[in-house]
């Protein structure tokens, strides 16, 4: 067997254990099967009978209404993917603002996962106001050395550990941008789950940003799919764009779909997650510490979104196969998959909290640490 078709079958294995868990804490984006995909998108808010959408009517204007009703916005626009969003976005700023220069933090998404293309497709340049691992700061972003146009904020910063700075701190970086007169961009993605650490409403929360980027499949479970959200004018724009960049797509409506059923079922949800993530953490805190283990670390300390971070002390393929093994022996997936990080020795797995979890007691983190731990 080559070393890919041995990655595969590992894959598959992974995937097979998390499905046939019983007790987890959350169900992953792949375990779903195709059947069981397309079943969600008959029970979906809309009228089957309504004709199939063209380039972006129908179902997919339906959508696009939603969001901007829940976001308190003019208008948004649906891309097929979050990648194209931000960086239409970001050049349309660029060029309303006459400055090619977009600060964000190191750890975001378009520095992380998007292969430089904001310089390479759309010839933008990155300034960082930190590069701590955590949000900026109004004064770090008021003492940038060159003007910037715009100000990109990732809401939670997720490779950080899901983080969020206080309402009171993003209200004073907001208006540190704007006393550069630069434009605010939200890249939020999981900008749905906020409302609790923020405690503030989801239309207060976009008032602050000049656009925001909302994601249907990070915390709603929608297949695929993004909106950009603002004024009429600007999202107007984005949609020319969005056409240039090849998202004029004949026909959306399974994303479009199953996005109006995530906003239907999950957003109301996704407080409560937040909520037991929080209980969850605190018992994965303590019952790591009694383990034995050397060292372990659960970031942030309080959750400040239904998903954080767990460092352990271990290599990540020990943790992974320990967690699989876990899975298939108890039917309890308590961990999934694990990375490296910068220390090593040291790595990282993220934990999510939705439905499946909110029956998780104390007690019964505490016996699936206990679970997982001895066979360490």
């Amino acid at each position: 067997m080559t070393d890919q078709s041995e990655e595969t079958a590992y894959e598959r294995r992974l995937v097979a254990a998390w499905r046939a868990a019983e007790h987890t804490l959350s169900r992953g984006p792949g375990e779903a099967t195709l059947g069981e995909l397309l079943a969600r998108l008959t029970d979906a808010p809309h009228d089957p009978d309504e004709p199939a959408d063209v380039y972006g009517d129908g179902v997919v204007a339906s959508l696009e209404r939603r969001v901007a009703e829940l976001l308190g916005t003019e208008d948004a626009a649906f891309f097929p993917s979050g990648t194209m969003a931000q960086q239409i976005a970001l050049r349309c700023w660029a060029g309303r603002t006459g400055n090619q220069a977009v600060a964000l933090h190191p750890m975001s998404h378009p520095e992380r996962w998007e292969e430089e293309a904001l310089s390479v497709v759309s010839g933008l340049r990155v300034v960082h106001p930190t590069t701590e691992p955590r949000p900026p700061t109004a004064a770090e972003v008021a003492s940038l050395p060159e003007p910037f146009g715009t100000l990109m904020l990732e809401l939670p910063l997720r490779d950080a550990g899901f983080l969020l700075p206080t309402w009171e701190e993003l209200e004073a970086v907001v208006e540190a941008a704007r006393e550069r007169e630069a434009a605010v961009h939200f890249d939020g993605a999981r900008l749905w789950e906020t409302t609790v650490h923020f405690g503030r409403p989801l239309p207060e929360i976009a008032a602050l940003a000049d656009s925001v980027y909302v994601s249907f499949y990070k915390s709603l479970g929608g297949i695929s799919g993004a909106c950009l959200a603002g004024t009429a004018d600007f999202v107007e724009e984005t949609r020319v764009w969005r056409h240039r960049y090849g998202g004029r797509v004949f026909r959306q409506f399974p994303a479009a779909l199953s996005a109006l059923a995530g906003l239907e079922r999950e957003l109301p949800r996704l407080p409560a997650y937040v909520d037991h993530a929080r209980l969850v953490a605190d018992a994965l805190r303590a019952a790591l510490a009694a383990s034995g283990i050397a060292w372990s670390r659960v970031h942030p300390e309080v959750p400040h979104t239904h998903q954080f971070q767990v460092c352990l002390p271990f290599e990540a393929a020990h943790l992974t196969e320990t967690g699989l093994r876990t899975a298939e022996e108890t039917g309890r997936a308590l961990f999934r998959r694990w990375s490296p990080t910068v220390v090593p020795g040291v790595s990282m797995t993220e934990v999510t909290v939705t439905s499946p979890g909110l029956s998780w007691t104390a007690a019964d983190v505490t016996d699936a640490v206990a679970d997982f731990t001895a066979r360490l």
